[in-house]
């Protein structure tokens, strides 16, 4: 959301600040480890509804929007990556994940008259702000929580798991990306390294 929304306390620059870490935890992944394991890994599971895919865009389109910095959580493909892991990895988390969802849009029809997806920005900005800060039911809050953290992982992490795409991420944070070796160059103070623009399971794994 713009920096000066949720009251102050979660910010589109605070979710920046926060990327460079989560880009650093999940771009470096021992290769040799996981690239036989990306030959057997089955295709994932697609687990949203047309509805819940829009419910959940709004949700992520207005705690990380695009603006004069570049593009936001939707563009970088968050809502991708957490529905395949929603679908894979985290499946035990589906069910709470999308009865956080419910909540989070009947709490929207109730307090705004509309779903989440139907509603203006001002709107949207009012039912998150209302999650944030205890005005909403508790589930919501939950759901806000998780929805946050996932996001970062979708925007930041590694395009083999189904965001950062076209490493839209990682430019935005400025992280070069994965990579073997630098150069004395590189090395120097006060250089900007050019972006590695390759996913850590290998070139046939760099997603979108």
């Amino acid at each position: 959301m713009p920096e000066e929304t949720l009251e102050g306390r979660i910010t589109r620059r605070a979710v920046l600040t926060g990327a460079a870490t989560a880009a650093a935890a999940a771009g470096f992944v021992p290769v040799t480890a996981i690239r036989s394991a990306a030959q057997t890994a089955p295709a994932p599971q697609r687990i949203f509804t047309p509805e819940q895919k829009r419910t959940l865009e709004a949700f992520l389109g207005r705690l990380c929007p695009k603006d004069e910095l570049g593009p936001g959580a939707v563009e970088i493909g968050a809502q991708d990556y957490i529905e395949v892991q929603l679908g894979d990895y985290l499946a035990p988390e589906k069910d709470t994940f999308l009865r956080g969802l419910a909540a989070v849009d009947a709490y929207a029809r109730s307090s705004q008259g509309s779903g989440l997806a139907e509603l203006s920005p001002d709107q949207q900005d009012e039912v998150l702000n209302d999650i944030d800060n205890g005005r909403a039911p508790q589930e919501t809050r939950a759901f806000f929580n998780r929805a946050r953290r996932l996001m970062l992982e979708g925007m930041f992490g590694d395009p083999h798991y189904g965001g950062n795409k076209n490493f839209a991420g990682w430019d935005l944070i400025k992280y070069p990306g994965p990579r073997l070796a630098t150069t004395p160059e590189q090395q120097k103070m006060g250089v900007e390294i050019p972006p590695f623009h390759r996913s850590a399971w290998g070139p046939e794994h760099n997603g979108h």
